[in-house]
């Protein structure tokens, strides 16, 4: 293995680069299906990653940006409350994991596991891909992601969308090296080049766009309903970066759950998505992609992901590129989406089959089934002042079914164990 911690600082630049080039297809992808502004997302990508730097020692080479985890109560809260309300529940949500940290700092990391088992965070998962998919199908087909407005003829765009979506499965199924880690981007790139033989993409926005301009940050405000949309949807994604964590651990051979420590990272997770709140950006989490892309370059010095975040942050600065991002038709989006959206649900499955979750115990499937029909059915409860519904409900539903329910504490969890 090479001594890449004594790279020089060209190649440093340079593998900071490819990796932000791993991590900018879904990067991006969040903030456009939200109605956010893309170069805001970029900019508080390359911030939290700074922030979650800082927070470990530089000692994890991560890089953080936009969860997908979110989308649903985005979409939903943003609807109802506005965008800055939403922002206020982001920077909430990031608190969640500030609290978190400080708990498993006294009580240990086990904690984690006996608040948060795999029964509960699973359905929690399936439901949020599984309640996405009508977004991402209206916009296969053309429509606006909640269906009501038709923005591109049927024809035209399930052609656009089609093709966005088999390039990206042939690309991730078939790919070799760091092509097969940016499936996303290929999509995005072959759905762009039919719809522009459709002529279905406008760049006259982009012509007139400057080559400088500051990105569209936005000023977050308190809202008490949007917090509790977005807050209990915090849970899910805070085992998604214990799963993260592990998993760069297991790519790097470290230990990072106990060095520099679960209490850091997820401080440093928490932090990052406050601060993205607080800008107009959409919460952050660890990116998948890049662990990936560290595996196969075997490049493992952190200082690679502070070039990826500076470079963020530069992007965000160029007016052209963010207009750019934002011309992309929704056709292109929606056929990528057909695939994401399924393999959130289809992460939460595997998580029930890897931690052999018994289906058959009463205890078990009550709380999945539970929580699935909550979460995909679009349960409400409570009123006008104060009510939960959709993916936040079924995730407090099952946190709280886990607590009440008997014979809980007969399961045993693998989540944070390294060596699993």
């Amino acid at each position: 293995m090479q001594d890449e911690f004594n790279d020089p600082l060209w190649r440093q630049v340079i593998s900071g680069a490819q990796m932000l080039f791993v991590a900018f297809g879904a990067l991006v992808l969040m903030p456009l299906i939200t109605g956010m502004d893309p170069n805001v997302a970029l900019f508080t990508a390359g911030i939290g990653t700074l922030l979650f730097q800082l927070v470990t020692g530089r000692q994890v080479p991560v890089f953080l940006a936009s969860s997908f985890a979110f989308i649903a109560p985005i979409l939903a809260a943003k609807g109802e409350f506005g965008l800055p309300a939403v922002l206020g529940g982001i920077i909430a949500s990031g608190l969640v994991y500030v609290l978190l940290s400080a708990v498993v700092k006294v009580r240990g990391a086990e904690f984690i596991d006996k608040l948060l088992p795999p029964v509960v965070i699973a359905p929690v998962i399936i439901s949020i891909g599984l309640a996405l998919s009508p977004v991402a199908v209206n916009m296969a087909m053309g429509k606006s992601g909640d269906g009501s407005a038709q923005l591109v003829p049927y024809e035209t765009a399930m052609l656009i969308s089609m093709t966005a979506l088999v390039v990206t499965v042939l690309v991730a199924a078939l790919g070799r090296g760091l092509l097969r880690l940016v499936p996303i981007l290929a999509g995005i790139i072959a759905g762009c080049a039919v719809a522009a033989m459709f002529g279905v993409i406008d760049t006259s926005a982009v012509h007139a766009a400057p080559w400088f301009a500051m990105p569209a940050f936005v000023a977050p405000e308190l809202h008490w309903g949007a917090i509790l949309y977005i807050v209990p949807v915090a849970l899910a994604p805070a085992i998604e970066h214990i799963g993260g964590v592990v998993a760069i651990g297991s790519v790097t051979g470290k230990n990072f759950i106990k060095k520099p420590g679960l209490h850091r990272t997820l401080l440093g997770d928490g932090l990052a998505t406050s601060a993205a709140g607080m800008f107009g950006g959409p919460p952050n989490t660890t990116y998948a992609e890049v662990t990936g892309a560290v595996m196969l370059t075997k490049n493992y010095n952190p200082k690679i992901m502070t070039w990826a975040a500076f470079i963020a942050i530069a992007l965000a600065f160029v007016g052209k590129f963010g207009t750019a991002l934002q011309s992309i038709p929704v056709p292109v989006m929606g056929g990528i989406l057909c695939l994401l959206f399924g393999s959130i649900a289809v992460v939460g499955l595997n998580t029930l089959i890897r931690h052999q979750v018994d289906l058959s115990e009463a205890r078990n499937l009550i709380i999945v089934s539970v929580t699935l029909v909550f979460g995909i059915g679009g349960m409400v409860i409570g009123g006008n002042d104060f009510a939960l519904s959709g993916i936040s409900l079924c995730a407090v539903i099952a946190l709280l079914l886990n607590l009440i329910l008997p014979g809980g504490n007969a399961w045993k969890s693998k989540v944070i164990d390294p060596d699993v």
